[in-house]
């Protein structure tokens, strides 16, 4: 969506609500919109999900071993864990893609930080984004007695499953997706 398109919608969102009337957060982003069961498809997760949300598809199909590790390691931390972002589905991580392409102004840019659906380890179930800086603080010291490993420096709430770390300790960080040899695909 551009920026004109994206200024009239919240310019006719305040004007809206300044007059009394509530909207629909779906209607401020179609991303939102969740089935009557609040059920989302594409792997969109509501801001305060939690690890035991498995009716929200972007948990329900971490692998199951992510899942785990991350529910012992939530089980032993001082804070609540709340995932932003698990599972996707390839149109959601396409989406992604071009919104970043938009607001970094190249796909090299946007790459830095969104990955292809083909090389994507969120639209494989294999990766997961842990809000609160705390709490993504926390498993970034202590995630590697889970397997659980921070993988580029640039994006500290990324994480996932490295079983090895558990004993040998996580193995070092690429600086952005750019420099793992996985998203070359």
């Amino acid at each position: 969506m551009n920026f004109v398109a994206r200024f009239t919608i919240v310019a006719t969102a305040v004007v809206i609500a300044a007059a009394g009337i509530q909207l629909a957060p779906a209607l401020l982003d179609p991303r939102a919109a969740a089935l009557p069961n609040g059920e989302r498809p594409d792997g969109t997760l509501p801001d305060n999900a939690i690890l035991d949300d498995t009716h929200y598809a972007g948990i329900a199909n971490l692998d199951p071993a992510l899942l785990t590790a991350l529910r012992s390691a939530a089980a032993a931390a001082p804070m609540q864990f709340f995932v932003t972002s698990g599972w996707r589905s390839p149109d959601y991580q396409r989406q992604l893609l071009a919104e970043a392409v938009t607001t970094y102004g190249s796909e090299q840019e946007a790459a830095r930080w969104v990955a292809t659906p083909e090389t994507s380890a969120h639209v494989a179930g294999e990766a997961v984004d842990i809000g609160s800086w705390d709490a993504a603080e926390w498993l970034g010291t202590h995630g590697s007695a889970y397997g659980l490993c921070q993988i580029y420096d640039n994006e500290a709430w990324h994480f996932e499953l490295r079983p090895d770390a558990v004993g040998g300790g996580c193995p070092p960080k690429y600086f952005d997706p750019t420099y793992d040899p996985r998203m070359q695909g």
